[in-house]
């Protein structure tokens, strides 16, 4: 009987252990890839901080479209480009004369859809960098201008943002040879970048500056600077429900992922790149705390910013801060990546 009882116990240990192989082996990669995960992996972890800055972005080609202007100092075109298998447009500046131009990228804020069209957000800081010696490029982003169609699914859309700008940032490579063909004299140069954000630009910025991990000078003009998703519940107030739908959204969203993967103010130590920050005081969308907030912040981490703020200045920085914002802007272009002519 001890004899039996042993051999069972024997018997079931054995069959238990190989059991285990069997399912751990289908349940994990093999070293030679032949088995797959049982788990499948939810839509959006691909967007999570750790996730993206794994994430390899491949360079798209860019095209030159449409000419827009012609004026003194520099030319207007539209310009397109591929993230994940979609068409983005946006607004390229070139400034004339012969040189090698360092190049800005300029992210726009918040605009309704129905009152957008190229450029808006953008098109005057850009006219004021493009004189300055910089190639400007302002993606429309996703469902706007000529672009594709965005994710149906709103809170895709917002990180979508993310990717389309990273991407562009790695096709820049590609920037030379499409402007050598309608500026010859002209030479961008990729390896010499900074961004401009405003308002919900400056939270993009601020994103793929810690996803890429790159020290691109950037300058934000009041950035969206608060945790995910606090940083567009704030703005409940302004919609026709009052933020019931976006609520249940979010609701839905925190049920199934961490949104502390998702939020920037969790990853300000992967930040390299010098920044200046400037903030009206009259600010009514981005309260003038937030940028102080941000500035306090960074400096604790040891990263080099420069924070303005302006009395009389609304979100745009008007009427009172504009024209010393673009020109600190620029002069910090200019002091971080100058042209070379």
């Amino acid at each position: 009987m001890k004899i039996f009882i042993a051999i069972t116990v024997t018997f079931i240990i054995t069959s238990s252990f190989f059991l285990f192989l069997f399912y751990w082996q289908q349940s994990y990669l093999s070293p030679i890839g032949k088995t797959k995960s049982n788990v499948s992996e939810k839509p959006l972890e691909k967007y999570a901080y750790l996730r993206l800055q794994k994430t390899k972005f491949s360079p798209s080609a860019i095209s030159i479209g449409e000419l827009l202007s012609d004026n003194e100092d520099f030319q207007s075109y539209l310009f397109y480009y591929q993230a994940d298998g979609k068409k983005i447009s946006g607004l390229l500046n070139i400034p004339k004369g012969s040189g090698h131009y360092p190049v800005l990228i300029l992210i726009r804020g918040y605009v309704d859809r129905d009152n957008y069209q190229t450029g808006v957000g953008t098109n005057r800081v850009g006219e004021v960098f493009a004189r300055a010696g910089f190639i400007t490029l302002a993606p429309d982003f996703l469902g706007y201008g000529q672009s594709d169609a965005p994710s149906s699914y709103p809170l895709e859309e917002r990180f979508q943002t993310y990717t389309s700008a990273l991407t562009l940032l790695s096709s820049l490579k590609n920037l030379p040879t499409v402007v050598g063909k309608v500026s010859p004299p002209v030479i961008p140069d990729p390896s010499r970048v900074g961004i401009w954000g405003h308002s919900n630009g400056g939270q993009i910025a601020l994103s793929v500056l810690e996803i890429s991990g790159q020290d691109y000078p950037t300058v934000l003009w009041a950035p969206v600077s608060k945790p995910f998703p606090y940083s567009i519940l704030y703005y409940t107030d302004e919609a026709d429900d009052h933020g019931r739908a976006l609520r249940r959204l979010v609701g839905e969203f925190e049920k199934n992922y961490d949104v502390e993967s998702y939020s920037l103010t969790n990853y300000l130590d992967w930040i390299k790149a010098p920044i200046q920050l400037h903030q009206g005081l009259s600010d009514g969308a981005v309260p003038a705390a937030w940028s102080k907030q941000l500035s306090l912040d960074l400096k604790s981490k040891n990263k080099e910013v420069e924070y303005f703020t302006y009395t009389n200045a609304d979100h745009n920085l008007m009427p009172d801060g504009w024209t010393a914002a673009v020109e600190r802007s620029s002069e910090f272009f200019r002091s971080n990546i100058p042209p070379l002519f």
